[in-house]
């Protein structure tokens, strides 16, 4: 088709008109005893000679317009050329030009966040391959099979598998979420009870200062992961023996639960990057097991759920992790 042919598509409710409206005028005219013929086919033709002026101005400098868009694009650019005439073209080129801005931050996030899963997915696989070597170690030495080396391993898979599931639900979250109301008390007790064998293993303790009547407004499911993320790191990284892990929460305006524990810490250098994606720092070589991404999943699940996190820390004396519930304090007295 051609650009003429489209343009008198685009253009034929108007000339119908027009040409309806030129019909109607002479009606009347005749209608009121003017019935000279001559007058009236000379203004027939001035009518059809001005109708067809307007639409020849109008289609000249529209016609590069019609070409572009008869012609599909082969590139991105082609689509994003500049060469609009009319106020009309001007503004289609300007909403496409953003429709093109909004496509490539769609398309970016798309492969950041792909991008992001494959080298979680990377990372996750060769981690795993750790605890099932060991395991199948295990289950060759001759004579009794050590139980307790047996869960370790198990417990690192399990705690893997969870990770990769978290971060597969993440991307889903608001369909995941249930706000309800949670005992902290019985949530941390929960925690430590589940991981009661890497407490003994490395012979680190709890101390848990927490009201047994504390209620705050929270997802338990998604909140179980980020303190048993808290937690879970407190012992991995306390190296010496018979240290302690200290989870406190405070009241008022807010409630403040802080898991604390005394020990590497983390350099300052890393601090402000502990909650990026795949950063592992100092630590996480010194014990060749972190993949970098619970800090950061742990971040990304208070932000959705509306939380505070503040990580500090000083080398050699430990790290302290405070989560904060905003206007979300409730207690169970307060209630009866």
């Amino acid at each position: 088709m051609s650009s003429v042919k489209l343009f008198l598509r685009d253009h034929v409710s108007f000339i119908i008109f027009e040409l309806v409206l030129i019909v109607f005028i002479m009606a009347i005219y005749w209608l009121d005893g003017f019935r000279n013929s001559s007058t009236a086919i000379y203004s027939l033709a001035i009518s059809l000679v001005l109708l067809a002026s307007f639409l020849i101005v109008r289609f000249i400098p529209r016609q590069r317009y019609y070409r572009k868009i008869m012609r599909l694009p082969e590139t991105l650019e082609d689509v994003l050329q500049k060469n609009a005439s009319t106020a009309e073209a001007k503004y289609v080129e300007r909403y496409i030009q953003q429709l093109y801005k909004l496509y490539q931050r769609e398309v970016q996030e798309l492969y950041a966040n792909q991008k992001r899963h494959d080298e979680f997915m990377n990372q996750w696989v060769h981690q795993m391959k750790t605890p099932i070597a060991v395991i199948e170690l295990l289950l060759q030495e001759e004579g009794e099979l050590d139980k307790h080396s047996l869960q370790e391993e198990i417990d690192r898979l399990k705690r893997g598998l969870e990770m990769v599931l978290v971060n597969a639900r993440l991307e889903r979250f608001e369909d995941d979420m249930h706000v309800e109301q949670v005992n902290v008390r019985e949530l941390i007790t929960s925690i430590i009870n589940e991981n009661k064998r890497l407490f003994i293993t490395n012979r680190v303790y709890p101390v848990i200062e927490v009201d047994e009547q504390l209620i705050v407004a929270s997802d338990s499911k998604w909140l179980r992961f980020v303190i048993s993320q808290f937690v879970t790191n407190a012992v991995k990284y306390t190296f010496e023996q018979n240290k302690k892990i200290y989870i406190t929460a405070t009241t008022g305006d807010e409630v403040a639960l802080t898991i604390r524990d005394e020990g590497i810490g983390i350099p300052k250098s890393d601090l402000s990057r502990v909650t990026k994606a795949f950063f592992t720092g100092e630590n996480g070589r010194k014990t060749g097991e972190s993949t970098g991404m619970g800090l950061y999943l742990a971040q990304e699940v208070c932000e959705k759920l509306g939380h505070g996190l503040v990580i500090t820390s000083n080398v050699g004396e430990g790290t302290a992790v405070t989560v904060t519930f905003k206007g979300e304090l409730h207690d169970e007295h307060s209630r009866a």
